[in-house]
């Protein structure tokens, strides 16, 4: 089980990857959700949010993709400042230590699989060990409110920003959850994720932050 970091400087050796990543994210946005708005003629669904300095994630099966997200700096446009402001009470979160999650999604073939870990926990313990490997405090993430209950089983301490809102139909909020060892240890052991899962591949050195690893939290 690996979960590739996609970044500025790796970018060209996933090319065909991200290729993929984009009409997944198309079939699923658009065909699956009927976010109609994100239509392309092309097929794939990329947005203002999708720049060289979005980090991406993506969990391979066999090489291909099963899950994944992007990580955009907040220092730049995110989603909570340029199209949900009003969910953040004291305005959106513009901080070089927090990035913004978005674009979390499973393929419909590996949802609900009782196998071993669910992919949905994999791609999340995934974005703790990033945050954690490079030194952040914090993501924020945009999400419809039934996510929360599932954030704190999982062991992660989110708060809100604002109060939940209608968008499209469902309920929406703004969180900031805390990227520390508690929170990446928890989600490996509540949900039998079995330790770091990250592939740097192409990328230089990166100074990491200390991580207990999941056989000696247990």
């Amino acid at each position: 089980m690996e979960v590739h970091v996609i970044r500025r400087e790796n970018r060209q050796l996933y090319a065909a990857l991200l290729d993929d990543y984009f009409r997944i994210r198309h079939d699923i946005y658009v065909g699956e959700r009927k976010w109609t708005d994100l239509a392309r003629p092309d097929g794939r669904e990329i947005d203002q949010f999708d720049t060289d300095d979005t980090v991406y994630l993506l969990a391979l099966d066999h090489g291909a993709i099963v899950a994944g997200m992007r990580m955009v700096p907040t220092q730049a446009p995110t989603l909570l400042s340029e199209l949900f402001p009003q969910l953040a009470v004291s305005g959106p979160i513009h901080r070089s230590d927090v990035y913004e999650l978005s674009r979390i999604f499973v393929v419909p073939r590996k949802r609900g699989e009782h196998g071993g870990p669910r992919y949905e926990a994999v791609i999340q313990a995934a974005a703790m060990e990033y945050g954690l490997s490079i030194g952040l405090s914090a993501f924020t993430i945009v999400l419809e409110t039934w996510w929360l209950p599932r954030l704190l089983d999982q062991g992660w301490q989110a708060r809100p920003l604002g109060l939940p809102s209608d968008i499209n139909g469902l309920s929406t909020v703004a969180v900031m959850v805390e990227i520390n060892d508690q929170a990446w240890t928890e989600i490996c052991r509540r949900r039998a994720v079995p330790g770091a899962l990250l592939v740097w591949q192409g990328l230089a050195a990166i100074p990491r932050q200390p991580l207990t690893t999941f056989m000696e939290a247990t």
